[in-house]
């Protein structure tokens, strides 16, 4: 029995038939992007796990030269120290089409890259843990740029894959399904009046036939 009221004609069924090839052939597709996606997406988290591990260790490290600086700096003395840094980054943004999903891609540049500018005070009246501090900052900050633009990849990815899911699984068990049932309720259909046909053609013979028969 069909899903939905339909008409039984052989229009119908030419059309029905054309949709669930083009269904098919689209389900199809929606499966192959959507296990690429997931490989791609399974890339990116073994980067993100990467770049999360060195960035926490870059930023421990940080924090503890930071830490001790502190005790030996007084409060004045170190936001002095670092009022007045003589760096300057900035940072673009671009995209990148993964799969039909537009990721972000993160480009940055450093103004007085020179080493001796990533301590933007005297040596004399700072700690050498500040030094340490800033220098491991530095370093880890690539990675930190890096890390953003993976993660915003990552959600836009997982977001993509769920999308495509959905619509694997309505083409696979929804629409598809339907279209079958319809298919074979109006094949059904069109044998049945083929059969009432034939059988009204071979009674109207039998009359004709017979009616002759009695004429003659």
């Amino acid at each position: 029995m069909a899903v939905k009221t339909i008409t039984p004609t052989r229009m119908e069924l030419t059309r029905l038939k054309a949709r669930l090839k083009t269904a098919t052939r689209g389900h199809k597709l929606l499966k192959d992007k959507r296990d690429e996606l997931m490989r791609q997406f399974l890339e990116i988290v073994r980067r993100n796990k990467e770049l999360r591990t060195r960035v926490d260790e870059g930023l421990a490290a940080a924090n503890r030269a930071l830490t001790v600086a502190s005790s030996v700096m007084s409060p004045e003395m170190l936001e002095q120290a670092l009022l007045y840094p003589k760096q300057r980054v900035e940072l673009d943004m671009t995209y990148q089409n993964v799969m039909s999903v537009h990721v972000p891609v993160y480009h940055y540049s450093v103004q007085n890259t020179g080493a001796s500018n990533i301590y933007p005070y005297a040596f004399a009246q700072t700690s050498g843990e500040l030094d340490n501090a800033l220098e491991a900052l530095s370093k880890v900050f690539a990675d930190m740029i890096e890390l953003a633009q993976v993660e915003k990849t990552m959600q836009l990815l997982a977001d993509e894959i769920e999308k495509t899911r959905r619509r694997v699984n309505a083409l696979e068990y929804v629409l598809i399904p339907e279209m079958q049932t319809n298919i074979r309720y109006i094949s059904m259909k069109l044998e049945e009046n083929d059969r009432s046909t034939k059988v009204r053609l071979m009674k109207i013979k039998d009359m004709i036939l017979e009616e002759k028969y009695h004429n003659t």
